[in-house]
């Protein structure tokens, strides 16, 4: 019993070796961060406390049409399932790596009939030309993580799965802002194209205006040229919008997972207000935005590939076991004297590869370099998205009191000009030039609000919406796994 009990004792040695690993301590990447932000408006104004709605950030708009649409989206849209589809992926690779974790154990059952050569030098002159064989075996092999390879490989393969499930949170982000984006692109469409509609009415009743005074001689033929000249261009423009709202329309339906050619949605004409957007302060992007978070466990995942290349400069271990019966008759096969068995370890170690190794190592050191710039540069555009959508915003407000203003002296204007022209006192070229600032005015008006909501979408999507960094913890993500049916 002395042999036995030395083996196992090697064999636990061994086991309480594998408590290192050659990894670098991981600290995430530093990354310039503002103590505040530079623009802001007084619709951003919110308490400390105050934090985008987790699900549905949409509803801030209080449009049920939209809602439903977002509901749709998420139930339906290819990209989004193409993600978690990926996502899963990460999710079963990670269970593969931890699988080197465990012994692997094997077992087998086999017979054979075997005809020996007889020319072989072994081959005796009463060995039997034929022969059969029995086998029934069983195999276990355990890699002794001395240096943290496989650890490091799982830490690897955690922060991937983790990188991913951010990855799925800023698709789906993605895709809900641009469903909103597109649904109030539409909503700003159905506006114009109502605008122009009545502008087309306005400009017919002129049209029959000019046609009764030039035939009662009080305007020349010119007028009634001018007064066609505008019906016709502003129906051009009344087309071509209607174009526009067909390929939005087109766009939508794509998004929620319908095809285009029987998905439609009816005009519309209200607006939503512009809805309190609560920033928080800059360092809350780096826990709210989904790609830093996917950016930031790609540089871990890269950092834990340093240890796994470092590992290779060292001799693998494994400790292997096997045993069974083989016999040349099925009858004896289960029997003491057909046992076999083999248990020992097995120390491997590269002595030359010509410098593999060490160009695997400044890979994963260079990995790590780039997937650290990576982040940093994802910060930094963060931070611009912000800035740039909150300037939209405050921009936004100041033109729109500017062009309403514009808006109220081109209607006023229109308004004494047609006057004057159907009392002789100015010509219809007077007319024209006052209907073109009032048409031109309210497009722009109505340009202004539609981009207004749409930089307050934008917003959100740059602030992160309604996702937080604890969804990548291990804890979330099983939960998630088990919400919808995953094992």
């Amino acid at each position: 019993m002395t042999k036995p009990k030395s083996i196992a004792a090697t064999i636990a040695a061994t086991l309480a070796l594998g408590a290192c690993s050659l990894a670098p301590t991981y600290k995430p990447p530093e990354a310039p961060v503002a103590e505040h932000y530079q623009s802001a408006g007084p619709w951003t104004t919110a308490q400390p406390s105050d934090q985008l709605p987790r699900e549905g950030w949409w509803k801030l708009y209080g449009d049920e049409r939209l809602n439903g649409l977002e509901q749709q989206l998420l139930d339906h849209n290819a990209d989004l399932a193409a993600a978690f589809a990926s996502y899963q992926q990460s999710r079963d690779f990670l269970a593969q790596v931890r699988a080197d974790l465990f012994p692997q154990v094997s077992v087998g059952a086999g017979a054979q009939r075997d005809r020996a050569s007889l020319t072989s030098p072994l081959h005796g002159v009463t060995s039997p030309k034929y022969y059969d064989l029995y086998s029934a075996q069983a195999q276990a092999s355990y890699e002794v993580d001395l240096w943290g390879r496989v650890r490091d490989n799982v830490a690897a393969g955690r922060a991937s799965m983790q990188a991913s499930a951010a990855d799925l949170a800023s698709v789906r982000l993605s895709l809900e802002a641009s469903l909103a984006d597109s649904y109030l692109q539409l909503l700003g469409v159905d506006r114009q194209i109502d605008l122009l509609q009545s502008t087309v009415d306005a400009y017919q009743r002129a049209l029959q205006l000019t046609t009764t005074l030039h035939a009662g001689g009080a305007v020349s033929g010119l007028d009634v040229d001018r007064a066609q000249t505008q019906l016709s261009a502003t129906r051009s423009q009344l087309s071509q919008t209607k174009a526009q709202r067909d390929l939005l329309q087109h766009a939508i339906a794509v998004l929620v997972g319908q095809p285009a050619s029987s998905f439609t949605l009816e005009a519309k004409t209200d607006l939503p207000n512009l809805p309190v957007i609560p920033t928080g302060l800059p360092s809350t992007l780096l826990e709210r935005r989904p790609d830093i978070a996917a950016a930031e466990r790609r540089t871990a995942e890269a950092n834990a590939q340093i240890g796994v290349a470092r590992s290779a400069f060292f001799p693998a271990l494994t400790l292997g076991a096997n045993g069974g019966y083989t016999s040349g008759a099925w009858g004896n096969l289960l029997t003491a004297p057909s046992q076999l068995w083999a248990l020992g370890p097995n120390l491997l170690m590269t002595v030359f590869d010509g410098g593999r190794r060490r160009a695997q190592v400044a890979s994963a050191h260079a990995a790590f370099d780039e997937a650290s710039a990576n982040y940093r540069g994802t910060v930094l555009s963060a931070f611009q998205q912000v800035e740039d959508n909150q300037s939209l915003l405050t921009n936004f407000g100041n033109a729109l009191v500017d062009q309403n203003d514009a808006t109220n002296a081109a209607d006023k204007t229109l308004k004494l000009s047609t006057a004057l022209y159907k009392q002789g006192a100015n010509s219809y070229l007077d007319v024209v030039t006052a209907q073109v600032d009032s048409l031109n005015a309210h497009l722009g008006l109505l340009s202004l609000q539609t981009n207004q909501l749409r930089a307050s979408v934008q917003l959100v999507r740059a602030l992160g919406g309604g996702w937080s960094g604890d969804e990548i913890a291990p804890d979330h993500l099983a939960a998630d796994a088990k919400a919808r049916g995953i094992k």
